[in-house]
């Protein structure tokens, strides 16, 4: 007999939070509990429970969202003892929820309630070798994204978890629901939606496809409602608004979102980080539009939707500055300005 090991079992009857009614094999043989009790306790009719391969719900009747949320990630836990690994923190690991499950405790109301799960989906890294089980469904990556805790669990980011639920879902209603949700919700920059979704290889999908487009349009709308508030807040100069720019007589220079004449200025609002994964096409016409501009004299001021979201005085400044700066510069070349 292990000498460490107890004589007779601890009491747990005193243990009454979710880390003690939702336990690991490995942590009842460390508190003393013999095999053989353990499926005594669980036989039909028991006051236990297993809830997946390896754990165990110490009390009868249905689980708790709560209590099956911790047992999904007890389940990637090693079942046996493993020296400390750079990078793991917490309780599980490296570990995170990821897909709808996230989405619900992110407090999406797109995302089904946790108890109507069937499934719920946890992110792990790449290497470990553990199938899905039960209600758990493993998802693998290469790098882990960061954490974020959520009602003291570890939770996949926003952008990272619609696209972990939506490459599980063929309703494109529900799709669209979730996609628009992430951004009208101010939960995460429709840029950051498209780069996972990229990420996870979901664009080739049409239906995903129509449903970025969308998604796309719907950040743009909201970015430039974010910039007229700048403006306005921030007792800037009117510009015109969503104008095209024209040398007279000669070739298109580019449409802008504000342009003010009188100080040869004009403000973009950058959505290119939506493109990044996709070839960089607009990321390079972007570029070369502002190359082309700047050389004739105009300063051009790159606002993105998230700077304009957390930060507008900071961005109002920004244009300020170009605006109080056009004074000293060479006058620009005449323009013809169109409406977009």
């Amino acid at each position: 007999m292990n000498p460490n090991t107890p004589l007779s079992p601890r009491p747990l009857h005193h243990l009454s939070d979710v880390h003690h009614r939702v336990l690991t094999t490995r942590q009842l043989r460390d508190h003393g509990m013999p095999a053989s009790e353990l499926a005594g306790r669980c036989r039909p009719g028991g006051p236990w429970q297993q809830l997946l391969p390896g754990v165990y719900l110490l009390h009868p009747g249905p689980a708790t969202s709560e209590e099956r949320l911790h047992a999904a990630l007890m389940y990637t836990l090693p079942r046996t003892s493993v020296p400390a690994q750079p990078g793991r923190s917490g309780p599980y690991g490296e570990a995170m929820i990821t897909g709808l499950a996230a989405l619900a405790l992110h407090r999406f109301t797109s995302a089904p309630p946790l108890l109507a799960l069937d499934r719920i989906d946890v992110l792990v890294p790449r290497t470990r070798r553990l199938r899905s089980a039960g209600f758990v469904r493993l998802l693998r990556a290469h790098d882990l994204p960061r954490a974020r805790t959520v009602t003291g669990l570890p939770v996949a980011p926003v952008a990272h978890a619609v696209a972990d639920a939506v490459a599980q879902l063929t309703d494109v209603a529900a799709v669209r629901r979730l996609l628009t949700e992430a951004v009208r919700g101010g939960h995460c920059e429709a840029t950051a939606v498209v780069r996972e979704l990229a990420r996870a290889q979901l664009l080739g999908r049409p239906y995903i496809t129509e449903a970025v487009d969308a998604l796309l349009a719907e950040g743009r709308a909201l970015a430039e409602g974010l910039m007229y508030d700048m403006v306005r807040d921030h007792a800037l100069p009117a510009p015109l608004w969503n104008v095209e720019l024209r040398m007279p007589g000669g070739p298109l220079l580019g449409a802008v979102d504000a342009y003010w004449p009188d100080h040869a200025v004009a403000a973009d609002i950058d959505m290119r980080g939506a493109h990044r994964e996709e070839g960089g096409a607009p990321w390079s016409e972007q570029s070369r539009k502002r190359e082309h501009l700047e050389r004739l004299g105009i300063t051009v001021v790159r606002l993105t939707p998230k700077r304009l979201r957390e930060a507008a005085e900071e961005q109002a400044a920004v244009v300020r500055t170009a605006l109080v700066a056009s004074a000293d510069r060479e006058p620009a070349p005449y323009v013809v300005v169109l409406p977009r």
